[in-house]
């Protein structure tokens, strides 16, 4: 069958971004094919179209992390789905489609009463703020967290996890426009990224201690956040939002100088302060079908509400939504939906 999709032949700028039409063949053994109706924006999609992420592809490539829609049809030994099962999922680049064949161990059933859009919004981005707080941060009930981009969809899902298990939270947002999505997220306190940073966080703390950072913005930020952690505290990296290109490609002397000037940790000083830094790649799990699924089992038991959507786009204006996506100034998912 003939399919929508945009692929990406060369990477180096969003305009190597293309419309083009290919063909699906039948899903393989433990496949499924799933019709798209919705896709989740990420930043790992910049950075793979423009050539700046280390697991892009050598060969062309359609980019995409997270879709839900409809199983059309199984495969040979598929037994835990079938065709009309709504349901979410991942794929190791390939969601920007309008179907796709996928093993059916990276889809999941939505939830019930959840939109095609709630479902494209949940999957990288639960993973990505459980597997930091809770598999490297070992968040504790009563521990203090700080989260930097706390009303992306990253952020909003972090403290909502956060709040689960009885944490202190913190919320780091570029603008004020933003708080009062925090507020009514139950963030307890939140704050503007500033040159009063040190001073705003140590006030928002009331005493306590800084235990955990979920840190995506990879410039002087990070240092101040790594300054402020307790002793036995933790700074998760899971992005670096200093390298996103201002331009609709990398101008790349600047990055050179940003790559040099990047922060950096000193072993020795971890030892004498007592502090942790960790840092993660998502997609690297994907190779590890079984423990992304263990890490779902034990996310979904937390009965965490749908999550919010902030924009949605028809497929025809994807390329336009990933301009505003590189922007900033969201809140919640992008979402494009078919």
């Amino acid at each position: 069958m003939d399919y929508q999709c945009y692929k990406v032949f060369k990477p180096g700028s969003l305009n190597k971004l293309k419309f083009t039409i290919q063909k699906l063949g039948k899903p393989g053994k433990g496949e499924v094919t799933v019709q798209v109706k919705a896709i989740g924006l990420n930043y790992a999609d910049i950075f793979a179209i423009m050539g700046l992420y280390s697991a892009t592809p050598k060969d062309p490539f359609i980019p995409g992390l997270e879709y839900a829609g409809i199983v059309a049809e199984v495969g040979e030994g598929v037994q835990d789905f079938k065709a009309g099962d709504k349901v979410m999922g991942v794929t190791r680049f390939g969601g920007y489609t309008e179907v796709l064949n996928i093993d059916h161990r990276y889809i999941i059933t939505l939830p019930e009463g959840w939109s095609f859009e709630e479902g494209a919004a949940f999957p990288v981005q639960v993973l990505t703020a459980y597997y930091g707080l809770v598999t490297l941060g070992n968040l504790q009930h009563g521990q203090s967290v700080l989260i930097h981009s706390a009303a992306g969809g990253v952020g909003l899902l972090a403290n909502r996890i956060a709040k689960k298990m009885g944490a202190y939270t913190i919320g780091v947002v570029g603008n004020e426009s933003k708080f009062d999505i925090l507020k009514k997220e139950g963030y307890d306190r939140f704050l503007i990224r500033s040159n009063k940073f040190k001073k705003d966080v140590t006030e928002a703390l009331a005493g306590r201690e800084l235990n955990l950072v979920m840190e995506t913005t990879g410039d002087k930020f990070f240092h101040w956040s790594y300054d402020l952690l307790a002793p036995m505290g933790r700074v998760i990296s899971y992005g670096s939002a200093q390298f996103t290109p201002s331009g609709q490609a990398p101008f790349y002397p600047l990055l050179l100088f940003k790559y040099l000037f990047r922060p950096r940790v000193d072993p020795l000083s971890m030892i004498k302060a007592n502090k942790s830094l960790m840092a993660f790649n998502l997609i690297w799990l994907y190779e590890k079908a079984d423990i992304m699924k263990e890490l779902l089992n034990d996310i979904f038991k937390l009965n965490l509400e749908a999550p919010i959507i902030g924009r949605t786009y028809e497929f025809n204006k994807l390329p336009q939504a990933l301009i505003d996506f590189k922007a900033g100034g969201t809140i919640g998912k992008l979402i494009v939906k078919l």
